[in-house]
Protein backbone atom coordinates (compact mmCIF):
# COMPACT_ATOMS: atom_id res chain seq x y z
CA UNK A 1 0.00 0.00 0.00
CA UNK A 2 2.63 2.59 0.93
CA UNK A 3 4.12 1.54 -2.98
CA UNK A 4 1.07 2.50 -4.59
CA UNK A 5 0.25 5.60 -2.40
CA UNK A 6 3.83 7.09 -3.52
CA UNK A 7 2.81 6.23 -7.16
CA UNK A 8 -0.46 8.13 -6.68
CA UNK A 9 1.55 10.96 -5.68
CA UNK A 10 3.97 10.58 -8.55
CA UNK A 11 1.50 10.60 -10.93
CA UNK A 12 -0.86 12.88 -8.81
CA UNK A 13 2.47 15.89 -9.69
CA UNK A 14 3.29 14.56 -13.01
CA UNK A 15 -0.81 15.77 -13.88
CA UNK A 16 -0.33 18.84 -12.61
CA UNK A 17 2.52 20.13 -14.14
CA UNK A 18 1.33 18.84 -17.12
CA UNK A 19 4.57 16.87 -18.07
CA UNK A 20 2.43 13.79 -18.80
CA UNK A 21 -1.55 13.14 -20.38
CA UNK A 22 -3.67 11.07 -18.01
CA UNK A 23 -3.40 7.90 -20.25
CA UNK A 24 0.50 8.06 -20.11
CA UNK A 25 0.32 8.47 -16.59
CA UNK A 26 -1.70 5.50 -15.40
CA UNK A 27 -0.50 2.76 -13.88
CA UNK A 28 -0.10 -0.76 -15.52
CA UNK A 29 -3.57 -2.07 -15.56
CA UNK A 30 -4.94 -5.40 -14.04
CA UNK A 31 -6.44 -7.17 -16.86
CA UNK A 32 -9.68 -9.58 -16.10
CA UNK A 33 -10.63 -10.87 -19.45
CA UNK A 34 -14.31 -12.73 -18.90
CA UNK A 35 -15.55 -15.16 -21.67
CA UNK A 36 -18.93 -16.86 -21.39
CA UNK A 37 -19.54 -19.81 -23.29
CA UNK A 38 -21.74 -20.07 -25.96
CA UNK A 39 -23.79 -17.35 -24.96
CA UNK A 40 -25.98 -15.51 -27.84
CA UNK A 41 -26.78 -11.68 -28.97
CA UNK A 42 -30.04 -11.86 -27.23
CA UNK A 43 -29.19 -13.26 -24.16
CA UNK A 44 -27.92 -10.61 -21.89
CA UNK A 45 -30.19 -7.74 -20.47
CA UNK A 46 -28.82 -4.38 -22.36
CA UNK A 47 -29.66 -6.57 -25.54
CA UNK A 48 -33.24 -6.77 -24.34
CA UNK A 49 -33.39 -10.04 -23.03
CA UNK A 50 -35.25 -11.82 -20.88
CA UNK A 51 -32.79 -13.04 -19.34
CA UNK A 52 -31.57 -11.00 -16.43
CA UNK A 53 -27.87 -10.03 -16.17
CA UNK A 54 -27.74 -7.03 -13.97
CA UNK A 55 -23.65 -6.86 -13.59
CA UNK A 56 -22.91 -7.62 -17.19
CA UNK A 57 -25.38 -4.73 -18.09
CA UNK A 58 -23.58 -2.36 -14.99
CA UNK A 59 -20.52 -3.33 -16.94
CA UNK A 60 -21.73 -2.59 -20.46
CA UNK A 61 -23.38 0.84 -18.98
CA UNK A 62 -20.67 2.09 -17.32
CA UNK A 63 -17.80 1.48 -19.71
CA UNK A 64 -18.05 0.82 -23.34
CA UNK A 65 -20.09 -1.58 -25.32
CA UNK A 66 -18.70 -3.28 -28.00
CA UNK A 67 -21.20 -3.51 -30.66
CA UNK A 68 -19.33 -5.24 -33.56
CA UNK A 69 -16.89 -7.21 -31.89
CA UNK A 70 -16.18 -10.21 -34.22
CA UNK A 71 -15.27 -14.14 -32.68
CA UNK A 72 -14.90 -17.15 -34.20
CA UNK A 73 -18.08 -19.98 -35.09
CA UNK A 74 -17.00 -21.64 -32.09
CA UNK A 75 -14.78 -22.36 -28.39
CA UNK A 76 -11.29 -23.74 -28.96
CA UNK A 77 -10.92 -21.10 -32.21
CA UNK A 78 -11.63 -17.72 -29.94
CA UNK A 79 -9.56 -18.85 -27.36
CA UNK A 80 -6.46 -19.50 -29.76
CA UNK A 81 -7.27 -15.74 -31.59
CA UNK A 82 -7.13 -13.94 -28.36
CA UNK A 83 -4.45 -16.09 -26.99
CA UNK A 84 -2.23 -15.51 -30.22
CA UNK A 85 -3.33 -12.47 -32.10
CA UNK A 86 -3.87 -14.40 -35.11
CA UNK A 87 -6.55 -16.19 -36.94
CA UNK A 88 -6.63 -19.78 -35.50
CA UNK A 89 -6.68 -21.43 -39.07
CA UNK A 90 -3.28 -20.21 -38.70
CA UNK A 91 -2.56 -23.27 -36.64
CA UNK A 92 -4.94 -25.40 -38.55
CA UNK A 93 -7.91 -24.73 -36.29
CA UNK A 94 -11.31 -24.08 -37.15
CA UNK A 95 -13.40 -25.09 -34.55
CA UNK A 96 -13.25 -27.07 -31.23
CA UNK A 97 -10.43 -29.76 -30.03
CA UNK A 98 -8.64 -31.70 -27.70
CA UNK A 99 -5.14 -31.69 -29.28
CA UNK A 100 -2.43 -29.31 -28.61
CA UNK A 101 -3.20 -26.01 -30.51
CA UNK A 102 -0.40 -24.08 -30.08
CA UNK A 103 3.35 -25.34 -30.65
CA UNK A 104 5.93 -24.79 -28.19
CA UNK A 105 7.56 -21.47 -28.06
CA UNK A 106 4.68 -19.82 -29.47
CA UNK A 107 4.81 -16.18 -27.53
CA UNK A 108 0.71 -15.82 -26.57
CA UNK A 109 -0.80 -13.10 -24.86
CA UNK A 110 0.15 -14.60 -21.37
CA UNK A 111 3.31 -14.97 -21.95
CA UNK A 112 4.58 -11.57 -23.48
CA UNK A 113 2.29 -9.96 -20.30
CA UNK A 114 4.26 -12.22 -18.19
CA UNK A 115 7.52 -11.22 -19.98
CA UNK A 116 6.36 -7.43 -18.76
CA UNK A 117 5.99 -8.77 -15.04
CA UNK A 118 2.31 -9.38 -15.04
CA UNK A 119 0.81 -12.11 -12.28
CA UNK A 120 -0.87 -14.70 -15.37
CA UNK A 121 -3.80 -17.00 -14.86
CA UNK A 122 -6.82 -18.51 -15.84
CA UNK A 123 -9.28 -20.12 -14.48
CA UNK A 124 -12.34 -21.81 -16.00
CA UNK A 125 -11.80 -23.71 -19.81
CA UNK A 126 -8.48 -24.28 -21.32
CA UNK A 127 -9.66 -26.26 -24.70
CA UNK A 128 -6.22 -26.01 -26.33
CA UNK A 129 -4.66 -29.10 -25.64
CA UNK A 130 -6.68 -31.13 -23.10
CA UNK A 131 -4.09 -32.70 -21.27
CA UNK A 132 -1.53 -31.45 -18.55
CA UNK A 133 1.34 -31.16 -20.80
CA UNK A 134 0.23 -29.03 -23.52
CA UNK A 135 -2.17 -27.04 -20.30
CA UNK A 136 -1.70 -23.08 -19.54
CA UNK A 137 1.45 -23.18 -17.77
CA UNK A 138 3.32 -24.19 -20.82
CA UNK A 139 2.04 -20.97 -22.73
CA UNK A 140 2.66 -18.61 -20.39
CA UNK A 141 0.24 -18.73 -17.62
CA UNK A 142 1.61 -18.89 -13.72
CA UNK A 143 -1.59 -20.33 -12.38
CA UNK A 144 -4.26 -22.00 -13.58
CA UNK A 145 -7.47 -23.78 -12.92
CA UNK A 146 -10.64 -25.24 -14.04
CA UNK A 147 -11.24 -27.67 -17.18
CA UNK A 148 -8.62 -28.72 -19.92
CA UNK A 149 -11.12 -29.84 -22.13
CA UNK A 150 -14.19 -28.21 -22.71
CA UNK A 151 -18.19 -27.92 -21.25
CA UNK A 152 -18.15 -30.51 -18.30
CA UNK A 153 -20.64 -32.08 -16.21
CA UNK A 154 -21.03 -29.27 -13.38
CA UNK A 155 -20.69 -31.02 -10.58
CA UNK A 156 -18.85 -34.04 -11.12
CA UNK A 157 -16.76 -31.65 -13.49
CA UNK A 158 -15.94 -34.47 -15.97
CA UNK A 159 -15.82 -34.20 -19.78
CA UNK A 160 -17.12 -36.36 -22.45
CA UNK A 161 -16.18 -40.45 -21.81
CA UNK A 162 -12.89 -40.94 -23.47
CA UNK A 163 -9.19 -39.98 -22.49
CA UNK A 164 -10.00 -36.60 -21.53
CA UNK A 165 -12.87 -37.02 -20.02
CA UNK A 166 -10.84 -36.75 -16.43
CA UNK A 167 -9.94 -33.16 -16.75
CA UNK A 168 -10.16 -31.04 -13.93
CA UNK A 169 -6.84 -29.23 -12.00
CA UNK A 170 -4.92 -26.80 -10.80
CA UNK A 171 -1.78 -25.72 -12.11
CA UNK A 172 -1.76 -28.63 -14.71
CA UNK A 173 -2.48 -31.55 -12.15
CA UNK A 174 -5.38 -32.83 -12.04
CA UNK A 175 -7.79 -32.58 -8.85
CA UNK A 176 -11.05 -33.48 -7.17
CA UNK A 177 -12.81 -30.56 -5.70
CA UNK A 178 -17.00 -31.03 -4.79
CA UNK A 179 -19.42 -27.62 -6.03
CA UNK A 180 -20.80 -26.37 -9.11
CA UNK A 181 -18.44 -25.44 -12.30
CA UNK A 182 -19.89 -22.16 -12.44
CA UNK A 183 -19.05 -21.04 -8.59
CA UNK A 184 -15.25 -22.93 -8.08
CA UNK A 185 -14.21 -20.83 -11.74
CA UNK A 186 -15.46 -17.74 -10.02
CA UNK A 187 -14.20 -18.65 -6.17
CA UNK A 188 -10.89 -19.24 -7.98
CA UNK A 189 -10.71 -16.05 -9.28
CA UNK A 190 -11.54 -14.04 -6.43
CA UNK A 191 -9.04 -16.19 -4.71
CA UNK A 192 -5.91 -14.22 -6.83
CA UNK A 193 -7.56 -10.98 -7.14
CA UNK A 194 -7.78 -11.24 -2.86
CA UNK A 195 -4.40 -11.72 -2.68
CA UNK A 196 -2.68 -9.78 -5.23
CA UNK A 197 1.09 -8.93 -5.17
CA UNK A 198 2.65 -5.86 -6.21
CA UNK A 199 2.52 -7.41 -9.46
CA UNK A 200 0.05 -6.24 -11.69
CA UNK A 201 -2.39 -9.42 -13.05
CA UNK A 202 -4.33 -10.89 -16.15
CA UNK A 203 -6.63 -12.78 -14.90
CA UNK A 204 -8.42 -14.66 -18.07
CA UNK A 205 -11.74 -16.28 -16.33
CA UNK A 206 -13.53 -18.54 -18.79
CA UNK A 207 -17.06 -20.11 -17.55
CA UNK A 208 -18.11 -23.11 -18.99
CA UNK A 209 -21.75 -21.50 -18.68
CA UNK A 210 -24.03 -21.48 -20.67
CA UNK A 211 -22.44 -24.40 -22.31
CA UNK A 212 -24.17 -27.65 -22.08
CA UNK A 213 -25.09 -30.04 -20.07
CA UNK A 214 -26.58 -27.16 -18.09
CA UNK A 215 -27.53 -28.29 -14.50
CA UNK A 216 -28.81 -25.23 -12.26
CA UNK A 217 -30.10 -25.48 -8.57
CA UNK A 218 -33.62 -24.58 -8.03
CA UNK A 219 -32.95 -21.30 -6.53
CA UNK A 220 -31.32 -19.92 -9.80
CA UNK A 221 -34.49 -21.41 -12.00
CA UNK A 222 -36.98 -20.59 -9.71
CA UNK A 223 -37.37 -16.40 -10.66
CA UNK A 224 -38.24 -17.28 -13.92
CA UNK A 225 -41.22 -19.82 -13.39
CA UNK A 226 -44.23 -17.89 -15.03
CA UNK A 227 -41.66 -15.49 -16.86
CA UNK A 228 -40.43 -17.93 -19.76
CA UNK A 229 -42.53 -20.42 -20.61
CA UNK A 230 -40.16 -23.34 -22.29
CA UNK A 231 -38.76 -25.04 -19.57
CA UNK A 232 -35.28 -25.78 -21.67
CA UNK A 233 -34.68 -21.69 -22.27
CA UNK A 234 -35.80 -21.39 -18.41
CA UNK A 235 -32.89 -23.74 -17.17
CA UNK A 236 -30.62 -21.79 -19.94
CA UNK A 237 -31.63 -18.30 -18.58
CA UNK A 238 -30.82 -19.72 -14.75
CA UNK A 239 -27.48 -20.26 -16.35
CA UNK A 240 -26.97 -17.39 -17.41
CA UNK A 241 -27.74 -15.34 -14.48
CA UNK A 242 -26.13 -17.78 -12.13
CA UNK A 243 -23.01 -16.88 -14.19
CA UNK A 244 -24.06 -12.53 -13.94
CA UNK A 245 -24.22 -13.56 -10.59
CA UNK A 246 -20.35 -15.06 -10.35
CA UNK A 247 -19.25 -12.07 -12.81
CA UNK A 248 -20.91 -9.34 -10.15
CA UNK A 249 -18.43 -11.67 -6.84
CA UNK A 250 -15.69 -10.89 -8.77
CA UNK A 251 -16.12 -7.13 -9.92
CA UNK A 252 -17.52 -6.39 -6.39
CA UNK A 253 -13.69 -8.33 -5.11
CA UNK A 254 -12.18 -5.37 -7.45
CA UNK A 255 -14.20 -3.06 -5.23
CA UNK A 256 -13.85 -4.36 -2.08
CA UNK A 257 -9.73 -4.36 -2.65
CA UNK A 258 -9.16 -1.14 -4.07
CA UNK A 259 -8.25 -2.28 -7.16
CA UNK A 260 -11.52 -1.47 -9.68
CA UNK A 261 -10.10 1.57 -10.86
CA UNK A 262 -7.12 0.10 -12.26
CA UNK A 263 -8.34 -2.71 -13.78
CA UNK A 264 -9.33 -3.12 -17.34
CA UNK A 265 -12.45 -5.32 -17.60
CA UNK A 266 -13.41 -6.99 -20.76
CA UNK A 267 -16.73 -9.80 -21.29
CA UNK A 268 -17.28 -11.50 -24.31
CA UNK A 269 -18.61 -14.59 -25.24
CA UNK A 270 -16.94 -17.39 -27.38
CA UNK A 271 -19.22 -17.61 -30.09
CA UNK A 272 -22.83 -17.11 -31.04
CA UNK A 273 -25.91 -18.85 -29.03
CA UNK A 274 -26.04 -22.88 -30.09
CA UNK A 275 -29.15 -24.52 -30.91
CA UNK A 276 -30.99 -27.76 -29.42
CA UNK A 277 -29.11 -29.91 -27.60
CA UNK A 278 -29.62 -33.80 -26.59
CA UNK A 279 -27.60 -36.13 -24.28
CA UNK A 280 -26.41 -38.53 -26.72
CA UNK A 281 -24.57 -40.81 -24.17
CA UNK A 282 -20.94 -38.86 -24.53
CA UNK A 283 -21.20 -37.42 -21.18
CA UNK A 284 -20.77 -39.45 -17.97
CA UNK A 285 -24.18 -38.24 -16.56
CA UNK A 286 -27.53 -38.34 -17.04
CA UNK A 287 -29.20 -35.27 -18.71
CA UNK A 288 -31.98 -33.21 -19.18
CA UNK A 289 -32.65 -32.53 -23.00
CA UNK A 290 -32.06 -28.77 -23.91
CA UNK A 291 -34.36 -27.90 -27.38
CA UNK A 292 -33.93 -24.48 -26.51
CA UNK A 293 -30.66 -22.90 -25.61
CA UNK A 294 -29.51 -19.51 -26.89
CA UNK A 295 -31.05 -16.23 -28.96
CA UNK A 296 -29.40 -14.92 -31.60
CA UNK A 297 -31.95 -12.73 -33.35
CA UNK A 298 -32.29 -10.84 -34.73
CA UNK A 299 -28.92 -11.78 -36.35
CA UNK A 300 -28.43 -14.75 -38.65
CA UNK A 301 -27.02 -17.94 -37.79
CA UNK A 302 -26.29 -19.29 -35.01
CA UNK A 303 -22.77 -21.69 -33.14
CA UNK A 304 -21.13 -23.20 -36.17
CA UNK A 305 -21.93 -20.75 -38.86
CA UNK A 306 -19.91 -18.29 -40.44
CA UNK A 307 -23.32 -15.70 -40.57
CA UNK A 308 -23.26 -12.89 -38.15
CA UNK A 309 -25.24 -15.12 -35.13
CA UNK A 310 -22.84 -17.53 -35.01
CA UNK A 311 -19.43 -14.62 -34.84
CA UNK A 312 -20.91 -11.62 -33.81
CA UNK A 313 -21.30 -11.59 -29.92
CA UNK A 314 -22.15 -9.64 -26.81
CA UNK A 315 -18.94 -7.69 -25.67
CA UNK A 316 -18.01 -4.60 -23.72
CA UNK A 317 -14.91 -3.17 -21.74
CA UNK A 318 -14.76 -1.04 -18.85
CA UNK A 319 -11.97 0.95 -17.09
CA UNK A 320 -13.12 3.93 -14.67
CA UNK A 321 -11.65 6.96 -15.70
CA UNK A 322 -9.67 5.72 -18.85
CA UNK A 323 -12.27 4.47 -21.40
CA UNK A 324 -15.35 6.71 -21.24
CA UNK A 325 -18.93 5.22 -21.03
CA UNK A 326 -20.46 4.93 -24.84
CA UNK A 327 -20.74 2.61 -27.56
CA UNK A 328 -18.01 1.79 -30.69
CA UNK A 329 -19.77 0.60 -33.47
CA UNK A 330 -16.85 0.16 -35.85
CA UNK A 331 -15.87 -3.72 -36.28
CA UNK A 332 -13.14 -5.42 -34.42
CA UNK A 333 -12.04 -8.56 -33.67
CA UNK A 334 -11.13 -10.80 -30.76
CA UNK A 335 -7.12 -11.06 -32.61
CA UNK A 336 -7.26 -7.41 -31.61
CA UNK A 337 -6.57 -7.67 -28.06
CA UNK A 338 -3.16 -8.91 -27.82
CA UNK A 339 -1.93 -6.34 -29.93
CA UNK A 340 -3.99 -3.72 -28.28
CA UNK A 341 -3.29 -4.57 -25.10
CA UNK A 342 0.54 -5.12 -25.59
CA UNK A 343 0.81 -2.03 -27.55
CA UNK A 344 -0.77 0.09 -24.59
CA UNK A 345 1.65 -1.63 -22.30
CA UNK A 346 4.68 -0.96 -24.92
CA UNK A 347 5.65 -4.65 -24.97
CA UNK A 348 8.51 -4.63 -27.24
CA UNK A 349 7.99 -7.24 -30.46
CA UNK A 350 11.59 -8.23 -31.45
CA UNK A 351 9.97 -10.88 -34.12
CA UNK A 352 7.19 -10.83 -36.52
CA UNK A 353 4.48 -12.20 -34.59
CA UNK A 354 2.02 -12.54 -37.51
CA UNK A 355 -0.66 -10.77 -35.87
CA UNK A 356 -3.69 -10.51 -38.13
CA UNK A 357 -5.74 -8.19 -35.54
CA UNK A 358 -4.41 -4.63 -34.90
CA UNK A 359 -3.92 -2.00 -32.12
CA UNK A 360 -7.61 -0.43 -31.89
CA UNK A 361 -6.93 1.53 -28.72
CA UNK A 362 -7.46 4.74 -30.29
CA UNK A 363 -11.19 3.72 -31.62
CA UNK A 364 -11.55 2.58 -27.55
CA UNK A 365 -10.31 6.14 -26.58
CA UNK A 366 -11.99 8.38 -29.00
CA UNK A 367 -8.89 9.65 -30.34
CA UNK A 368 -9.88 7.74 -33.87
CA UNK A 369 -13.44 7.74 -34.51
CA UNK A 370 -12.93 5.25 -37.64
CA UNK A 371 -10.74 2.74 -39.07
CA UNK A 372 -10.16 2.12 -42.61
CA UNK A 373 -11.64 -0.63 -44.08
CA UNK A 374 -10.17 -4.41 -43.29
CA UNK A 375 -10.40 -7.61 -43.99
CA UNK A 376 -12.48 -9.62 -41.66
CA UNK A 377 -11.96 -13.94 -42.02
CA UNK A 378 -13.98 -16.75 -40.69
CA UNK A 379 -14.33 -20.12 -41.36
CA UNK A 380 -15.92 -23.21 -40.38
CA UNK A 381 -15.63 -26.66 -42.12
CA UNK A 382 -16.41 -25.99 -45.51
CA UNK A 383 -17.93 -22.48 -44.96
CA UNK A 384 -16.20 -19.50 -45.11
CA UNK A 385 -16.65 -16.07 -45.01
CA UNK A 386 -14.80 -12.58 -45.38
CA UNK A 387 -15.80 -8.68 -44.27
CA UNK A 388 -14.50 -5.75 -46.29
CA UNK A 389 -15.66 -2.60 -45.01
CA UNK A 390 -20.08 -3.35 -44.84
CA UNK A 391 -19.33 -6.20 -47.69
CA UNK A 392 -19.42 -9.45 -46.26
CA UNK A 393 -18.80 -12.58 -48.67
CA UNK A 394 -20.08 -16.17 -47.48
CA UNK A 395 -19.27 -19.33 -49.30
CA UNK A 396 -20.16 -23.00 -48.79
CA UNK A 397 -19.22 -24.92 -51.73
CA UNK A 398 -19.87 -23.49 -54.70
CA UNK A 399 -22.82 -21.85 -53.35
CA UNK A 400 -22.15 -17.19 -52.79
CA UNK A 401 -24.02 -15.04 -50.84
CA UNK A 402 -23.23 -11.19 -50.72
CA UNK A 403 -24.38 -8.57 -48.02
CA UNK A 404 -24.27 -5.37 -47.40
CA UNK A 405 -24.09 -4.90 -43.22
CA UNK A 406 -24.80 -1.64 -43.50
CA UNK A 407 -27.87 -2.37 -44.67
CA UNK A 408 -28.59 -5.52 -43.96
CA UNK A 409 -27.36 -6.30 -40.67
CA UNK A 410 -29.11 -9.57 -40.57
CA UNK A 411 -28.20 -10.86 -44.18
CA UNK A 412 -32.12 -11.48 -45.09
CA UNK A 413 -31.00 -10.37 -48.99
CA UNK A 414 -28.44 -11.92 -51.22
CA UNK A 415 -26.56 -9.28 -53.52
CA UNK A 416 -24.05 -11.78 -54.95
CA UNK A 417 -26.28 -12.30 -58.41
CA UNK A 418 -26.25 -8.20 -59.18
CA UNK A 419 -22.55 -7.60 -57.54
CA UNK A 420 -20.41 -10.48 -59.89
CA UNK A 421 -17.69 -7.84 -60.17
CA UNK A 422 -17.56 -7.28 -56.06
CA UNK A 423 -18.32 -11.02 -55.37
CA UNK A 424 -15.26 -11.96 -57.13
CA UNK A 425 -13.02 -8.92 -55.81
CA UNK A 426 -13.88 -10.36 -52.21
CA UNK A 427 -13.63 -13.64 -53.47
CA UNK A 428 -10.31 -13.18 -54.49
CA UNK A 429 -9.28 -11.81 -50.91
CA UNK A 430 -11.34 -14.95 -49.47
CA UNK A 431 -8.42 -16.92 -51.22
CA UNK A 432 -5.41 -14.66 -50.05
CA UNK A 433 -6.53 -15.57 -46.81
CA UNK A 434 -7.18 -19.24 -46.73
CA UNK A 435 -3.61 -19.33 -48.47
CA UNK A 436 -2.32 -18.28 -45.44
CA UNK A 437 -3.78 -21.09 -43.58
CA UNK A 438 -1.55 -23.71 -41.67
Amino acid sequence: MIRQRQAELILFFALSSGLVDAEQAHPRPNILVIISDDQGWADVGYHGSEILTPNIDRLAKEGLVLDQHYVTPMCSSTRACLLSGRYSTRFGLDGATNSQVFPFGTITLASALKGLGYDTGITGKWHLGSMPQAGPFKFGFNRSYGSFAGGVDQYTHLYKKGKFSNTWHRNDQYVEEEGHATDLIAREAIRWIEAKGEAPFYIQVAFTAVHVPIQEPKEWVKPYAGKIENESRRRYAACATHMDDAIGQMLSALKRTGQWENTMVLFTSDNGGSGGWRPTGKYPGKYEASPVLGNNLPLRGRKGSVYEGGIRVPACISWPGVLKPGKVTEPIHIVDWMPTLLSLLSYKVEEDLGWDGMNVWPLLTGKQAELEDREFYFKRGSSTALRYGDWKLVQSGRRQELFNLANDPNEKSNLAPEQKELVASLSGRLSRQRARDK
